[in-house]
C-alpha cells in the first residue's frame, strides 16, 4: 500500500484532499506545519508528499521540499506542491525546489488524482 502524506494547515482543504485520496488504496498520513510534515516525511518515508507552500510556523513549503531532497533515504518520494501562489515567479521556485509538480488552488479532485 503506498503511503501519502498531506502536509496543509487548513483543516477544510486537508479534509477534502484526504476525502480525495480515499478513493485510492493509499495509507495516508498527515501534518499541519512544515516542520512536522519534515519529521513525518523523515519518519514514514512516504512515496508522495502533498505540500502547501505557505503555512505557519517558520518553514514554508518550498523549504521543505528542499529538505526533503536533500535526504537520501527520500529520493524517490515525489513531492506535489498546493499553492494559491501561480505567479510564474512561484511555480519556477517550486520546480528549483525539487517539486515534481505544483498545483495551484483551486485544485479538482481529478487534477489531484492524475
Amino acid at each position: 500500500m503506498k503511503r501519502v502524506l498531506i502536509v496543509e494547515y487548513q483543516a477544510t482543504i486537508r479534509e477534502l484532499i484526504r476525502m480525495t485520496l480515499e478513493m485510492e488504496d493509499l495509507e495516508i498520513h498527515e501534518a499541519t506545519t512544515g516542520q512536522q510534515g519534515l519529521e513525518a516525511a523523515q519518519r514514514l518515508q512516504p512515496q508522495l508528499v502533498l505540500l502547501d507552500v505557505m503555512m505557519p510556523g517558520g518553514m514554508d513549503g518550498f523549504q521543505v521540499c528542499e529538505r526533503i531532497r536533500a535526504e537520501s533515504r527520500l529520493k524517490r518520494t515525489k513531492v506535489v506542491l498546493l499553492t494559491a501562489r501561480a505567479q510564474p515567479e512561484d511555480r519556477a521556485r517550486g520546480m528549483k525546489a525539487g517539486a515534481d509538480e505544483y498545483l495551484v488552488k483551486p485544485f479538482s479532485p481529478r487534477e489531484l488524482l492524475s
